[in-house]
């Protein structure tokens, strides 16, 4: 399915050309010898997404949904490198989104969010949230759409340093993110044996990986998922590892909380 805008290309521009966005030609160009910000996911750390590019977008777009069993709508969306934020309405077209100009001719746009998470004008951190995830405007779903733009001019996206292809429907491609793993997540201790680390923060989630016994692990997000009962506790709270590529209950890390202090959410 494709969550994307069905205009005819005159309409499309028109629109655009109304708020300000300058229509430019579907095949990307390089105009500057500016060097790109080092661009990271519009989505939080370790958070898997699938994406698709409409072959009817004035600019090299691609729109992302989640894959990796989260919900796509209402997800954190993601400041891809730092820089001004300004933020827009265009009910008709890309409903509520944020620019983010990032110096030297190099900016990106973030459609259809469901809310605003910092105010315009506001200078914004790699990694910062500047929205969340929804189907504003001429939408027909929950997605991000997200562009690199180079001087006005719509670029083939790079992030993490590698150019992304542009398949023409969802789960063709796949992109987890390492925007906002700040430096590689936050020390804790486990307890138990025979811990599973599931892909996702549900039991029923395949397992990846089985901590044998304690161990030390480094968190970099943590999630609502499956209620989960053990020795006597109760937790819907689960743990991203690092190391370990993916999921533990709460339940298993050696603290008081139910949810971790100072660990963002996924």
């Amino acid at each position: 399915m494709r969550f994307l805008r069905r205009l005819p290309a005159l309409a499309a521009a028109a629109l655009l050309a109304c708020t300000g966005l300058a229509a430019g030609p579907a095949a990307a160009q390089d105009t500057s010898a500016a060097a790109a910000p080092g661009f990271k996911a519009p989505f939080p750390c370790g958070q898997r997404w699938t994406y698709s590019h409409h072959s009817a977008e004035v600019r090299r777009a691609l729109d992302f949904v989640r894959s990796d069993g989260g919900a796509t709508a209402g997800a954190p969306v993601l400041a891809s490198a730092a820089g001004t934020a300004t933020r827009h309405s265009q009910p008709s077209g890309a409903g509520n989104y944020i620019s983010i100009d990032h110096g030297g001719g190099w900016t990106t746009y973030y459609f259809h969010l469901n809310a605003f998470s910092v105010p315009s004008g506001a200078s914004v951190a790699q990694g910062q949230q500047i929205g969340t995830t929804g189907s504003t405007g001429n939408s027909s779903g929950a997605h991000i759409h997200y562009e690199q733009l180079l001087n006005g001019v719509g670029q083939n996206i790079v992030i993490d340093g590698a150019g992304l292809p542009y398949p023409g429907s969802y789960h063709q491609a796949h992109l987890t993110s390492t925007n906002g793993c700040g430096g590689g997540g936050t020390p804790f201790n486990t307890w138990g044996s025979g811990v599973n680390v599931r892909a996702d923060a549900r039991l029923n989630a395949p397992v990846v990986t089985t901590l044998a016994g304690p161990t030390a692990v480094r968190v970099v997000c943590q999630k609502q998922g499956d209620t989960v009962n053990a020795e006597g506790y109760t937790n819907n709270w689960w743990s991203k590892l690092r190391d370990q590529n993916g999921f533990i209950s709460n339940i298993y890390i050696s603290h008081p909380d139910a949810k971790l202090p100072g660990v963002p959410n996924c």
